[in-house]
């Protein structure tokens, strides 16, 4: 194994030989602890579309009521709820402090939810298979108890695909001429993010299983 020199965490002028894994991962969990300290509150007591979402304020972070707490992973026991909250910390401060499109923001949340997974030695995809065991959709008859302040945007931007299109090609044709430079620009953008995100659905998954998450509409 390839070993380089890396500053111990508890003592930052110290050099001490340590693998690579050992030191990002290290790094990635403070990270997330970091993240999980900026939580003002956490709601376990809804239903929520797809396992997980926030309020309009960025207040709440909810989780569905019945997703389990934890599961486990080769004699482990592994907790789940820290993952989902940094997932939904990252996307929803890059939705409000950046201007990021949902789509832009979730694809960039999912990567650091896994990278998290995986820097606990837990395989994404038993993650994966885990979560998929609860996902609600929207349309999901067991959505009985929803907050009142979940916010919507992620779902409204998902499957608002069709509707985009349709614009796309209204425009294209010359059908509406009078649309601003700025609208044309936001359903470009809503489009392209859009292909990106089904042509990465699209994609042969690989034995080992990797997705690109279990929870909001991928």
């Amino acid at each position: 194994m390839h070993f380089d020199r890396a500053c111990h965490p508890a003592a930052p002028h110290a050099k001490l030989h340590t693998p690579d894994w050992f030191v990002s991962s290290l790094m990635l969990d403070r990270a997330l602890d970091a993240v999980l300290r900026r939580v003002k509150k956490l709601d376990r007591s809804h239903d929520i579309p797809y396992l997980a979402g926030y309020s309009t304020d960025g207040k709440t972070i909810y989780i569905d009521r019945h997703l389990p707490t934890s599961f486990k992973y080769r004699g482990r026991t592994i907790d789940v709820d820290r993952f989902l909250i940094m997932h939904e910390e990252v996307e929803k401060t890059l939705i409000d402090q950046l201007d990021l499109h949902y789509l832009h923001a979730h694809q960039i949340a999912t990567r650091a939810e896994e990278a998290a997974v995986r820097a606990e030695r837990v395989s994404w995809h038993a993650y994966d298979h885990f979560m998929q065991k609860y996902v609600k959709s929207v349309g999901d008859e067991r959505l009985k108890k929803v907050p009142r302040d979940l916010d919507l945007k992620p779902y409204r931007d998902y499957h608002d695909w069709d509707l985009m299109r349709r614009m796309q090609k209204a425009i294209d044709d010359g059908k509406l001429p009078r649309a601003s430079p700025a609208l044309r620009k936001e359903i470009a953008a809503y489009n392209a993010a859009f292909r990106e995100q089904h042509r990465d659905a699209a994609r042969p998954r690989r034995p080992s299983g990797k997705r690109q998450g279990p929870r909001k509409p991928r």
